[in-house]
């Protein structure tokens, strides 16, 4: 079979780390068929209407197009809508197209479905379409969503939680939750103990992430006594963070980073004990997988699907952004380790459930039920 991947998010030059969860979906199906990865975004300094960036990357032909981006939203529209066909016309014709994120530029996937007859599946990640979000999120978004799904064959939520908020709008297509998927031979788990106990906190940085109140907590654990390290970055603005540690002078303990490659997150997930998400909202996270296929344990707010992948004894689900339940829930684990399961427990989990081969065959199996 011949797959192409389009999606409203997808990483390029721009946005280096964003919809990186699409790749990695695009990867574990490009273990079993043939897979083309094509994606549209605009940029305001482009001087061309159109570029074009044509590569291999992680062994999957990865075009993307750059459109010149305008102040006018309607017309940028009609450039990325026509990025995509001239993106197109540079593919192989696949026997399916995997569309992600039911935002307006799958409308691309329609018209490919309508003009050529090439069915399309939908992969869902976004917040805005859960249950919870019904009442904040706009209707113009809900109403797109909701006319692409229906044109879709199959949908694949990442969770039960999003699954119900894609049919709370009034899409009626099939469903079948698939999980983002997590390269279990780039994260694997260390066979030493840690002299200190690590916690961890990787994300995107933005607000609902609550990246502050973690530094916050563990400042006041580590000034009560408590000895424990916590690495906590990522891709977005960490200066307040910077500035909180360094007016403590806790630098020793807590290691404040920016962006990082996906091999060196890897890597420090390797040398920690603990991944901390102290999330308001999420779907279904790819540091939760990537945690448990490296061994270590979670603290998690219950927001979302987390509770849907989450075995027992691996970590401790909070019932909010509470600063008090996390530092529960730090001391907890610093102080009774024998309480959670073992490493080889949690990537044993991580493996079944979210390996290339476990994610990649689920697809595989869709695909061949659509064409």
């Amino acid at each position: 079979m011949k797959i192409l991947f389009i999606s409203s998010w997808f990483p390029n030059k721009l946005e280096p780390t964003n919809g990186n969860f699409v790749q990695r979906h695009a990867e574990a199906v490009a273990k079993f068929t043939d897979v083309e990865i094509l994606h549209a975004i605009g940029d305001f300094n482009q001087k061309e209407t159109f570029a074009f960036d044509d590569k291999i990357i992680n062994g999957i032909r990865t075009l993307i197009v750059y459109y010149k981006n305008t102040n006018n939203p309607v017309l940028n529209f009609m450039r990325r809508i026509k990025a995509y066909k001239k993106g197109f016309q540079r593919m192989q014709k696949p026997d399916l197209v995997h569309a992600n994120v039911l935002h307006n530029n799958m409308l691309f996937a329609v018209y490919l479905k309508k003009k050529y007859k090439i069915p399309f599946i939908v992969t869902e990640h976004w917040t805005a379409l859960r249950k919870k979000n019904y009442n904040t999120t706009s209707f113009k978004i809900k109403k797109i969503a909701k006319y692409i799904g229906n044109q879709a064959s199959v949908i694949c939520p990442v969770s039960e939680d999003l699954k119900k908020g894609i049919e709370n709008i009034g899409v009626k297509k099939p469903m079948v939750v698939v999980p983002n998927v997590v390269d279990t031979h780039l994260f694997y788990p260390r066979l030493t103990e840690n002299s200190l106990f690590g916690f961890i906190h990787i994300s995107s940085l933005i607000p609902r992430k609550n990246a502050d109140k973690i530094v916050k907590v563990a400042i006041s654990l580590l000034k009560r006594g408590y000895n424990f390290t916590l690495q906590i970055g990522g891709d977005g603005d960490f200066s307040e963070l910077k500035r909180m540690v360094e007016k403590e002078n806790l630098q020793n303990n807590i290691d404040v980073f920016g962006m990082q490659t996906l091999k060196q997150v890897s890597q420090r997930m390797y040398n920690a004990d603990c991944f901390i998400l102290f999330s308001d909202d999420e779907n279904q996270p790819c540091v939760i997988a990537e945690s448990f296929a490296s061994g270590i344990k979670v603290i998690s707010t219950n927001v979302g699907g987390i509770s849907e992948f989450f075995p027992e004894n691996s970590g401790i689900l909070l019932d909010n952004a509470d600063e008090n339940l996390l530092e529960q829930a730090m001391i907890k684990m610093l102080s009774d380790h024998s309480f959670f399961c073992g490493k080889n427990e949690l990537v044993k989990y991580a493996e079944k459930t979210f390996s290339q081969d476990t994610i990649g065959k689920k697809f595989i199996e869709i695909y061949q039920k659509v064409i």
